[in-house]
């Protein structure tokens, strides 16, 4: 079976490699190159503490399983920089601690490890964080890769075994038997570098899903969701773990288009500290805002007063693939036969990559699925919402 994945970042390339695994005879391509999109631009976070039980959790869990094993497989797995550093979830106020306390007994329920800590616990975890914690919760499981890093391992993979890549390769189109007709079955693609023949075709192209889809004639609703991330200068030890208020959930479920941020601070290997999060929808407007910039820093001083007078490097920014119900689209598109998607993470496609890709692999093969895929389908009323409606070809 021939297969095109459209798009070289991260979720992507795990898709690329887990079917080229399987035997298909794999061409990704991209109109860029690889991770240069919406890889390039997160924190790397592979994160089951941020996610309430149900579908989106089973995923979460699932690719956590598989992370190291993937690495185990990889002959130079040293550019993803995996490190299991398990995060800590901290409510500053009464009302926060209360409904963390109620999040975590709900995930615990679910099969997650939430450990509460208390305050000599907490002070020997982060001695830097401010001691005005009404609640703090340990996910030992969380974890954080090197995003370019590894979705490069994971391309490079999928080319040991077999797979090609077009890269300055844009789409344009899709190719289908003649004529073109109800239930008519893709047969190619166009794109800028001419026709390329397959049998399927995955649609990974994150924050670009919608647009692609459109092309291909199938439209979903994907959308950019805008986020900044500051970056300091190389401090000694500062943050052990991946720290964040426990508004950070809420602020990943929320659909509203206004600016939604939350304290999220974790550091690199290279001694830098990343400090986010902000969510926007502003479609594709690209420009920093030193709004949000100032917010971000705002925040992370209540959960590291230390950090007050810490040089910032740099700001970057970049846009997630965001769909109205907050769960990926995963699997075939019934309305273009061939047609496959695998979109629509928003900011967690870094840690769902494995699973997702997983997943994909099992669907196509015909084997049976790790996890339960009804909830992922690319039918769903969300994903075939107003805004894909409109845009039908």
């Amino acid at each position: 079976m021939r297969v095109v994945v459209v798009g070289a970042g991260i979720v992507g390339a795990a898709c690329a490699r887990e079917l080229a695994r399987a035997g298909l005879v794999v061409t990704v391509l991209d109109r860029g190159g690889p991770a240069a999109g919406t890889t390039a631009h997160g924190e790397g976070n592979v994160l089951v503490s941020d996610k309430g039980p149900g579908p989106e959790l089973e995923l979460a869990k699932l690719s956590r399983r598989l992370w190291p094993e993937i690495l185990d497989g990889l002959p130079e797995p040293a550019g993803v920089e995996w490190d299991a550093k398990g995060g800590i979830v901290v409510a500053t106020t009464a009302d926060g601690a209360g409904a963390l306390e109620e999040f975590a007994a709900a995930q615990r329920e679910a099969g997650v490890t939430a450990e509460p800590l208390d305050a000599a616990a907490l002070a020997a975890a982060e001695p830097h964080l401010t001691r005005d914690a009404a609640l703090a919760v340990h996910y030992p499981d969380d974890a954080q890769v090197q995003p370019s890093g590894a979705a490069t391992a994971l391309l490079a993979d999928a080319l040991r075994h077999g797979a090609g890549l077009r890269t300055g390769c844009e789409l344009l189109g899709v190719r289908t038997e003649s004529p073109r007709r109800e239930g008519s079955r893709l047969t190619g693609v166009r794109t800028s570098q001419g026709v390329i023949d397959a049998d399927l075709v995955v649609n990974a192209a994150g924050p670009w899903s919608g647009e692609t889809a459109a092309r291909l004639g199938a439209p979903i609703d994907v959308r950019p969701r805008r986020g900044e991330v500051l970056v300091t200068a190389p401090l000694p030890p500062t943050v052990f773990h991946k720290v964040y208020d426990a508004d950070y959930v809420g602020a990943v479920g929320s659909g509203s288009q206004d600016l939604q941020t939350s304290s999220v601070v974790e550091s690199t290997r290279a001694g830098t500290i990343l400090i986010g999060s902000s969510r926007r929808r502003v479609g594709f407007d690209d420009r920093i805002r030193p709004f949000v910039l100032a917010e971000l820093a705002r925040k992370a001083l209540r959960l590291y007063p230390r950090l007050a007078g810490v040089q910032v490097m740099r700001a970057y920014g970049g846009f997630r693939p965001y769909v109205p119900d907050h769960l990926p689209v995963i699997g075939p598109d019934p309305r273009l036969p061939g047609l496959w998607h695998a979109t629509g993470h928003e900011g967690a496609g870094i840690g769902l990559s494995a699973g997702t890709a997983r997943l994909l692999r099992e669907l196509v093969t015909g084997t049976a699925p790790s996890l339960d895929p009804e909830p992922f389908r690319a039918d769903r009323p969300a994903v075939l919402g107003a805004d894909a409606t409109e845009g039908a070809a």
